[in-house]
């Protein structure tokens, strides 16, 4: 018992330190993690995800790629227009859009243009910019579970089937869009009236006296609709879209995928003596593709949906490079790119990691909480958000953890119906969107606190993750 919490504390350390470094970091100081597990304490290595990792680079290259044809941009406008057409209520406007960004791209980095623009408007109608602002940073991660190419997504459906829960990404989508929404509205009905009018501020008001900050603050004013795009923009804009809806059609519809021959071991068969004296278990047998009745069996599987959503994306990020004028020189420098391909370190080291240590003490895992879930299953939940408090990444949290859950008799619905809390990583704000939204807000109301937890992330970021977590919950019970 003191080995394994002495090597939980390795993990716990690693995750650490690569929190304080952030972005790619994350992913290469788990790699010191893992190294001192294998080589210091002998631990068997886990397993790498890797058909999630596949999926994120097809994903992020088509995304990449819609970027460098100018289809983000066109995005930005359109969302820009409604926001400037409701200024009114952009505490509730802002992050719908944020939101349904972050659901087209699978990723909450695209809304870095969208973010000032938010401010500006909030600013210049007199609104509060902390409160668009907050709850806006939060949709913008708040997306990822609700994307049909986000890793999180995918990586849930993948695991899922492989555990006997058998749901579709539509199936996801189904609970986790209609949950999220319901957290996000509320968060942002708390955030209408949250914290002192600007005129009423004496904060801000000293600002407005100073000449200099004055001019810094109404000096200018942020927009993207002066920005000409070109039709090619949009035709790539149209492939993303139709890309999204055949994976979701392929999804819904999986009859209608080929289907090939394939070896699987039958279920309760036991070890096969071969001829040279080695014992093979049916698994390893199924993986040989040797076929032996009673043992293994040849069935009829259709085309899987990891392999589905590479095809698609690869395919539809080459036809947005021949029909849209997309270089793919620009796409590689995007931000959509390379946080994309932080991503993929993030979730290779913190997933390999996790999956080394877990494996390893599986049924120590079981015993120790397997009183607690088998009464409240839910309690998950708390589990999952504490660990993306420390590593900032769903995708991470879901690839890393889900298997143990699923280890640990909790049934898919379940755990479908608590992924909402995946996200925890605005408790600390260090994420990239939180931190870049502060520094856009000219008007200085949307601050990290003295006190580091008392931020202007921490309101909505509870209430939308724990109202999403309980719908998505009543949710998947009804639907599964």
């Amino acid at each position: 018992m003191a080995l394994m919490i002495i090597e939980l504390l390795v993990v716990l350390g690693a995750l650490y330190v690569g929190s304080r470094y952030g972005s790619l970091a994350l992913g290469a100081i788990s790699g010191i993690g893992l190294a001192i597990l294998v080589f210091g304490f002998g631990l068997k290595p886990g397993t790498p995800p890797t058909d999630v990792i596949y999926i994120i680079i097809a994903a992020v290259t088509c995304a990449g790629v819609m970027q460098a044809s100018g289809g983000m941009d066109w995005l930005i406008q359109v969302a820009e227009r409604l926001l400037r057409r409701h200024p009114d209520h952009i505490t509730f406007y802002a992050p719908l859009c944020t939101f349904f960004l972050t659901v087209l791209v699978g990723t909450g980095h695209v809304v870095y243009t969208l973010m000032p623009i938010i401010c500006d408007i909030a600013l210049k109608k007199g609104i509060r910019p902390e409160r668009p602002c907050g709850v806006a940073s939060i949709a913008s991660q708040v997306g990822i579970t609700c994307s049909p190419i986000a890793a999180a997504v995918v990586a849930f459906v993948s695991i899922s089937n492989a555990n006997g829960f058998d749901v579709t990404i539509p199936g996801v989508l189904m609970v986790s869009i209609p949950a999220c929404l319901c957290g996000l509205m509320s968060a942002a009905a708390l955030s209408y009236h949250r914290g002192l009018d600007l005129d009423k501020d004496p904060e801000f008001q000293k600002r407005v006296a100073d000449p200099e900050l004055n001019r810094y603050m109404y000096g200018s004013s942020e927009t993207t609709l002066d920005k000409e795009i070109p039709a090619s923009a949009r035709r790539a804009v149209y492939i993303f879209l139709c890309a999204l809806g055949v994976i979701v059609l392929f999804a819904a519809f999986q009859n209608f995928l080929p289907s090939y021959e394939t070896i699987r071991a039958v279920k309760g068969a036991s070890p096969v003596l071969l001829e040279n004296g080695a014992s093979m278990t049916p698994d390893a047998l199924a993986k040989a593709k040797m076929l032996i009745p009673g043992v293994t069996e040849s069935v009829s599987k259709p085309l899987a949906m990891n392999l589905v959503i590479q095809i698609v994306m690869i395919a539809a990020a080459a036809l947005m490079i021949i029909f849209c004028d997309a270089k793919p020189k620009k796409a590689v420098a995007g931000a959509v790119w390379q946080s994309g391909m932080v991503a993929v370190v993030a979730i290779y080291g913190i997933a390999w990691l996790a999956d080394t240590y877990f494996s390893n003490y599986m049924p120590e895992m079981q015993a120790a909480l397997g009183d607690i879930v088998s009464h409240y299953k839910w309690s998950i939940a708390f589990v999952f958000f504490a660990v993306s408090v420390l590593i900032n990444s769903q995708g991470a949290v879901v690839v890393s953890m889900l298997p143990l859950a699923y280890s640990l008799g909790i049934p898919g619905p379940v755990l479908l119906g608590v992924l909402p809390s995946v996200y925890g990583y605005f408790f600390i704000p260090n994420y990239p969107s939180d931190i870049a939204t502060v520094n856009f807000d000219r008007s200085g109301t949307t601050v990290i606190g003295k006190y580091l937890l008392n931020h202007s992330f921490m309101m909505p970021g509870l209430v939308c993750v724990t109202v999403s977590t309980l719908v998505a919950y009543g949710l998947s019970l009804i639907f599964f």
